[in-house]
């Protein structure tokens, strides 16, 4: 199995990035998990411009991303899971690909073309906070479809 979490982001290395790494290499027993941080000049100049011109250079850098896999987008409005219906989501998928938004969010239609929406929570996160969260509920939901004692 291969897990990618796309997100807009730039590299940085800060004190985030240990926990997001041993997340990571906990999951690796199970699957291969990547995180591609995705920013780039058009990006950088659409947030200054406006929402509508943000999320559409979101999608321009996200679209190619959902030709292969199952896909998952983060969103405030999505779903909520807990852990188990979580670990349903990303059992016996070969590829999965998690999307999460810029600061506008994501269009419309983006949304639209995606497997499934859903949400971590009520709260707006940080990116990293975000990505911790969601790296340890793919290592959780790992373990739970592989009946490891993590969970409990």
């Amino acid at each position: 199995m291969t897990i990618n979490i796309y997100q807009i982001a730039k590299n940085t290395k800060d004190d985030f990035e240990p926990i997001i790494n041993d997340l990571i290499k906990m999951s690796s027993k199970y699957a291969k998990v990547n995180i591609h941080n995705l920013f780039n000049k058009q990006i950088a100049k659409a947030q200054t411009i406006g929402e509508k011109e943000a999320q559409t250079s979101y999608s321009d850098v996200f679209n190619p991303k959902l030709t292969t896999g199952y896909n998952i987008a983060l969103d405030v409005l999505g779903k909520k899971h807990d852990s188990f219906k979580f670990a349903k989501l990303i059992d016996d998928k070969s590829t999965i690909n998690f999307f999460i938004g810029g600061a506008f969010g994501f269009e419309k239609e983006f949304l639209n073309n995606c497997n499934s929406i859903i949400s971590l929570s009520d709260l707006t996160m940080a990116h990293k906070i975000a990505n911790i969260v969601l790296c340890e509920q793919i290592f959780r939901g790992l373990c739970i479809n592989n009946n490891h004692p993590y969970h409990k």
